[in-house]
């Protein structure tokens, strides 16, 4: 049998071909992990897909990014990969992402509307702001709880960039940066943009990082809204608010959010020649 095998090894010029048994030793390649919470304001439970730096250091205090759209089918696993290249490559320190999966983002990130159609589009409409509860009095708690912190983060394209715009307009305190891809402000006949500078004039003149973007390849009324946002931002005079606006020229909706987010993050974290 063996002069057999060694023929056969020696017939098909097999590199590598050898008699001796190896051993393959093999086991899972994590790059976080998985909880899952109960929250009573949603009354059901929410799964957190949780990245931490390579050497995490449980003494040591670590930005957090808030990450909506968070399951692993969705942008969990390339935003954490975007996060580490910064980590290695530009001035980011390093920094948890804690991935929000979805269980209904019709039904968390929209506010409530009278607009029959978006009502027949969007049945299950209307409750962001008992998700935002949820952030703000379980989901960061919970975190804080659990991790030492310094900077917060939300990050949030769509339907999750018009939460991140309700919140930066109405809870701003929850979050240092903003990073608000493509919102869908049109939602309830553009209410929020319309609302935006009575809502900016009641905001405390605190220390924030605004980023808007929108893509050239993305539906008119999309990029009119994000540029109208940010114009309004500009006019409310914040001093203490560095605001970025990047128009992603070779982007549509579905293309925009990796891309736009390493613009936003370059703008943060400038590349840095190495000494």
């Amino acid at each position: 049998m063996i002069k057999k095998i060694a023929l056969a090894c020696s017939m098909m010029f097999t590199v590598g071909c050898t008699l001796s048994a190896q051993t393959v030793t093999s086991k899972p390649l994590t790059i976080g992990e998985v909880r899952i919470i109960k929250s009573k304001t949603l009354n059901e439970d929410r799964t957190l897909n949780i990245y931490l730096p390579q050497g995490y250091d449980k003494t040591k205090s670590y930005p957090v990014i808030y990450l909506l759209d968070g399951s692993m089918n969705e942008d969990f696993i390339h935003v954490t990969g975007l996060v580490q290249f910064f980590n290695q490559m530009y001035s980011m320190p390093e920094t948890i992402v804690i991935g929000v999966a979805n269980v209904d983002r019709k039904r968390d990130f929209t506010f409530h509307t009278d607009l029959k159609d978006l009502q027949k589009d969007y049945p299950t409409t209307g409750h962001s702001d008992k998700f935002i509860e949820f952030m703000e009095k379980e989901l960061k708690p919970y975190v804080e709880s659990q991790f030492k912190t310094t900077d917060k983060y939300l990050f949030g394209q769509s339907l999750g960039g018009l939460l991140a715009t309700e919140i930066l307009l109405k809870k701003p305190e929850m979050f240092n940066n903003y990073f608000i891809i493509s919102p869908s402000l049109w939602w309830d006949d553009e209410s929020l943009l319309k609302q935006t500078p009575q809502l900016l004039s009641k905001l405390p003149d605190t220390k924030k990082f605004v980023y808007v973007s929108v893509g050239k390849g993305e539906h008119p009324v999309m990029i009119k809204d994000a540029e109208a946002f940010y114009d309004v931002l500009k006019k409310a005079g914040k001093k203490n608010w560095t605001l970025e606006y990047k128009m992603m020229e070779t982007d549509n909706h579905a293309t925009i959010l990796h891309r736009s987010l390493y613009e936003g993050l370059v703008k943060m974290f400038p590349y840095q020649e190495p000494k």
